[in-house]
């Protein structure tokens, strides 16, 4: 393979021991991707008050959570080849960088369109920081201990998300929204010095040609289907912009095209993004589980607060917080989840991982217009700790399983399909939902009873899919094939 090529093999630096410098690295990256995520899910609180300061309607401010999608879903595709491209020094400072400038921007915008600018800065840089992150503990931590470490990725996959709402709120209602980025600005400040310093100047990127069309195709593929996707619920409000069909098949389409690009790439060895990955067994089966669920995931996190505030009849602060501890047990198992890993392998784990994630969403089918808000708490609490059972163990062996010149590529991968499966299991919660309201207004239900009757019938289709996870949960290989040749 040629030295041009940006699939040429990554440079792995020697597996760290513990306490090594990559060790400490490792550390001040989770730092960074932590405040990073936990600022995608700080908006939603955020946005009343936003409305009332700079004059704008709720569709206009809701492209501060839209714009960081969307540049999150094409920006990550991207990034396989960036991180082969270009130092991982140049791409943490790059990251960082942009991150901490959207966020001081954000913090003192004087008008909406600066703050959803800032927002734009802010994804740019979280899109190819958990890529980045997931990397570097593929080559600088030995395999016999990557599932504690990747166990760690999970808590800020899950623990941050969960607190964003409950962070902001609290701020807001203290402070004000700016407060909510002042917060993470010294935080952000900090890890880009500290990170910079411990990276170090030595490695090389390769030297792999942009490929326009592929970007092109990506923005189009991705962007598409994201956005598409989560504009579905506010067409089923009466509210969206555009037919989500539109961007739907356009993003169908763009994927298709996209697909056949890398393919032919490949043949020459310039993948933009190397589609290799897809051969190897354990990835695939990683990435198909994980798709399930992460569908579960967003699916429940996008349908229970419609349920608690406008059938249980909770503010918005309640309803964060009985979501808060599912997310907080998910975060405080998964170091323990990798440290099983390490010693039993992804199997005996990821099995009984889908059967709990199949219990809870059964849990949530028996959710109704008089249910107490424990059955709730309960219910994600079950969810959460399935997840966490399932997600460290098959991100672990998946990408374990990889070529080392394939990581960067199969950390893009992942990511990327973590995205699409968040944006399709609201879709299709949400559309689940939709049919099922209509309907039980058609039969006569007033509306309250109607949406929980919607709600229902979602968990339904939810619990039914989740048997797709148990069995292929069988499949998973039992101990880590590293770095397996496909």
């Amino acid at each position: 393979m040629s030295q041009s090529s940006p699939t040429a093999p990554t440079q792995v630096s020697p597996p760290e021991t513990p306490g090594g410098r990559g060790t400490a690295l490792i550390w001040i990256l989770l730092a960074g991707a932590f405040v990073m995520v936990l600022n995608e899910t700080v908006m939603g609180v955020a946005l009343p008050p936003l409305m009332r300061e700079f004059g704008v309607t709720a569709s206009a401010g809701q492209w501060l959570t839209t714009a960081y999608m969307l540049v999150m879903a094409v920006l990550i595709p991207m990034s396989g080849f960036l991180l082969q491209r270009f130092t991982p020094r140049a791409i943490f400072v790059a990251a960082l960088g942009l991150f901490t400038l959207g966020t001081a921007a954000a913090a003192f915008a004087p008008a909406f369109a600066i703050l959803v600018v800032a927002r734009i800065a802010q994804a740019a840089g979280t899109a190819v920081m958990m890529p980045l992150l997931t990397t570097t503990i593929l080559t600088r931590i030995p395999a016999e201990r990557r599932g504690r470490m990747m166990g760690l990725i999970a808590i800020v996959m899950s623990a941050a998300p969960a607190l964003g709402p409950t962070f902001s709120g609290l701020l807001i209602t203290a402070i004000g929204w700016r407060a909510v980025f002042i917060a993470v600005l010294p935080i952000a400040v900090l890890v880009l010095v500290i990170g910079g310093l411990l990276i170090g100047p030595s490695e090389k990127g390769s030297a792999g040609k942009f490929d326009v069309p592929s970007a092109l195709l990506s923005v189009v593929a991705f962007g598409g289907l994201v956005y598409g996707l989560g504009s579905i619920g506010q067409a089923v409000d009466g509210n969206a912009p555009l037919s989500p069909a539109i961007p739907i098949a356009a993003g169908a389409v763009g994927l298709a095209f996209f697909i056949w690009r890398q393919l032919v790439l490949q043949r020459r060895g310039t993948a933009f993004l190397d589609l290799r990955p897809f051969t190897n067994r354990p990835f695939w089966i990683g990435i198909v589980l994980i798709s399930v669920v992460m569908l579960s995931m967003f699916g429940s996190l996008i349908l229970l607060p419609i349920y608690m505030q406008n059938v249980l009849g909770l503010t918005p602060l309640a309803t964060g917080l009985a979501v808060l501890p599912g997310g907080l047990l998910m975060g405080l198992a998964a170091p323990f989840v990798g440290a099983l890993f390490d010693k039993v392998g992804a199997r005996p784990l990821v099995v009984p991982g889908a059967f709990v994630v199949s219990i809870a969403l059964v849990l949530f089918m028996q959710l109704g217009a008089a249910s107490p808000v424990w059955l709730v708490v309960v219910a994600m609490l079950v969810l959460n700790l399935g997840i966490a059972f399932m997600m460290t163990p098959l991100m672990t062996s998946s990408l374990g399983s990889l070529a080392p010149e394939l990581y960067s590529h199969g950390s893009a991968i992942f990511s990327t399909v973590q995205q699409l499966a968040g944006a399709v299991g609201t879709a299709m919660f949400v559309t689940l939902m939709a049919v099922g309201t209509s309907n039980a207004v058609t039969a006569g239900d007033d509306a309250v009873a109607a949406t929980s009757q919607g709600i229902h019938v979602a968990f339904v289709v939810a619990a039914a899919s989740s048997v797709l996870a148990i069995v292929l949960a069988f499949f998973v290989p039992k101990q880590q094939q590293v770095g397996a040749e496909h």
